[in-house]
């Protein structure tokens, strides 16, 4: 089994840097989309729908199947909450999960310092722990509506430098504001982009979005992909199609 102190590795290929968000309420689609794809994609992203709908038997199942988990929770209470509750994704055994930045430093601290305990007393695999910056549906105006002045790129820089502070091994964040994150964090730490979308694809509710192309161009290290692959008619081509898409961006 490997060791809980193992260094969190960088994704090397272009599949591995590939999340599939699993935004469905529906295990039996589950199944059905993880048995086709378990090979195609790195991570499959359970969400709040899904785990509130099936609860960890989805993770349970995904795993069974093949495939890896990004526990897409986004934890945000009092640290002890926090860290116990991210103790419970370690014992999981799920790939990655998150919580918010702004659930403040001690919150991050002691869930780095739980899950670092857990895993040296049970012999677990260190998940990476990312911490979330700003999510990709707001904007300047909706920051400003709940105190936050000025703009979006330096509110994701300060937390961003603030996950970094507490121990975290990344942070999820839109792509437009990774140039900004590796001056201020450097190039090991992680970043994962959600609003991505292929260049035929659709914004739906996100604002701060990004080819593939672009988004691995940039600096990003994982991106999450949702509907774009769900929605398709041959998901499998839509999955091999994005991966060229992020293949073209080395080879330029």
């Amino acid at each position: 089994m490997p060791s809980s102190l193992q260094l969190v590795r960088s994704p090397t290929s272009m599949r591995e840097r590939l999340i599939l968000a699993l935004d469905v309420d529906d295990l039996e689609r589950v199944k059905v989309v993880v048995r086709l794809l378990a090979g195609e994609v790195g991570m499959f992203k359970v969400g709040k729908q899904l785990f509130t709908h099936a609860g960890p038997p989805a993770v349970k199942l995904i795993q069974e199947l093949g495939g890896e988990v990004f526990l897409d929770l986004k934890f945000h209470d009092i640290p002890t909450t926090v860290a116990k509750a991210a103790v419970e994704a370690t014992r999981l055994g799920v790939k990655m999960f998150n919580v918010h930045a702004s659930g403040s430093l001690e919150m991050m601290r002691q869930t780095v310092r739980e899950v670092r305990r857990v895993c040296r007393q049970e012999n677990l695999k260190r998940p990476i722990m990312l911490a979330v910056t700003v999510l990709t549906s707001l904007s300047k105006s909706d920051l400003e509506k709940v105190g936050v002045d000025g703009e979006v790129a330096d509110q994701v820089v300060r937390l961003a430098l603030l996950s970094q502070e507490a121990g975290m091994d990344g942070v999820v964040a839109s792509p437009h504001e990774v140039a900004g994150i590796r001056d201020a964090c450097g190039r090991r730490f992680i970043i994962v982009s959600p609003g991505i979308r292929p260049q035929k694809g659709k914004r739906n509710d996100q604002r701060r979005v990004m080819t593939p192309e672009e988004a691995v161009r940039g600096g990003v290290d994982y991106i999450v992909v949702g509907r774009p692959i769900m929605e398709a008619k041959d998901p499998l081509s839509a999955v091999r199609e994005i991966i060229s898409e992020m293949e073209h961006s080395a080879a330029l």
